[in-house]
């Protein structure tokens, strides 16, 4: 029963997944719940893919287990920021007692190191250079599926990506602190002016800004708790963090045209609304 309700509760947070793809997610979630994760007998740990350091993954009571596959857009997909962040927030909850374990397979040295330095990011991470970790484990391929909460006993206790979804985000630290958190009732609703925008053709190398406004339609005041994106090279920032009922806010959405081609990005607006978040899409090429 207890399972089951955890399938229900992670299925009603997933609100970027559309309502078709929700058969394959139940099945997705019930499979990896309480499964084991089964780590290689030698994994070789670095700073930034060069310099090895000695680091043994920890038996505490929990860790959490972060996989990166090499296909796609590496730095969309490692969003190594938002990953600091929530570090800083988790040791600062509970006493640094949480293990973060990265583990990337990589197509590109030179890229991955840039992105770390880049980032600033200093904590080990492990290069899974011949998929060794997703061999015995054959870990889903969809990103969202590919971080793991993990028990003493190195059981799958939460999946999914914490930083790609702020409610997923909460399961965990929900879990970790062993917090009840009452359900909010939401009854507000968050409208935008529309759910898709075409940014038309971008120039590569440049920065295109959309304002996007949204209005509470609701009967109680609207507050936001944050937004996520799909990729590390869109921002959403605004300068208010309620509307009232019947207020209009703006949001300033930025894309970074990285390189040619056809992108489709998407923002996740979170706070006191059904499903948590309301999901807008980006769509443009660029030349």
């Amino acid at each position: 029963m207890k399972k089951r309700l955890y399938i229900l509760l992670l299925l009603s947070l997933l609100t970027a997944c559309k309502e078709n793809n929700k058969e394959k997610f139940a099945q997705l979630v019930q499979e990896w719940q309480g499964k084991e994760i089964v780590f290689p007998e030698r994994m070789v740990f670095t700073r930034f893919v060069t310099e090895q350091v000695e680091y043994q993954i920890p038996e505490t009571a929990y860790k959490i287990l972060i996989y990166v596959d090499s296909t796609g857009c590496t730095s969309c997909k490692l969003q190594l920021p938002k990953w600091k962040e929530l570090i800083a927030h988790t040791d600062s909850i509970t006493n640094n007692s949480i293990p973060f374990i990265f583990v990337f397979q990589s197509k590109d040295d030179k890229e991955l190191r840039y992105i770390l330095k880049r980032d600033n990011f200093d904590r080990p991470v492990c290069i899974d250079r011949n998929s060794q970790l997703d061999k015995l484990n054959k870990f889903p391929q969809d990103i969202t599926f590919q971080t793991f909460l993990l028990d003493r006993d190195n059981k799958v206790k939460v999946i999914g990506n914490p930083v790609h979804n702020l409610a997923v985000r909460d399961l965990y630290l929900k879990q970790i602190t062993g917090v009840q958190h009452k359900k909010i009732l939401a009854t507000t609703i968050l409208e935008p002016e529309k759910n898709e925008y075409d940014l038309g053709t971008v120039k590569e190398g440049t920065t295109k800004k959309q304002t996007v406004t949204v209005r509470n339609t609701g009967t109680s005041v609207f507050k936001l708790k944050g937004f996520t994106t799909s990729c590390d090279c869109t921002e959403a920032t605004c300068d208010w963090k309620e509307l009232q009922p019947g207020e209009s806010g703006s949001i300033t959405v930025s894309y970074n045209a990285e390189q040619p081609g056809e992108f489709y990005r998407t923002v996740e607006i979170y706070g006191n609304i059904p499903n948590n978040s309301l999901m807008l899409s980006f769509i443009g090429t660029v030349e």
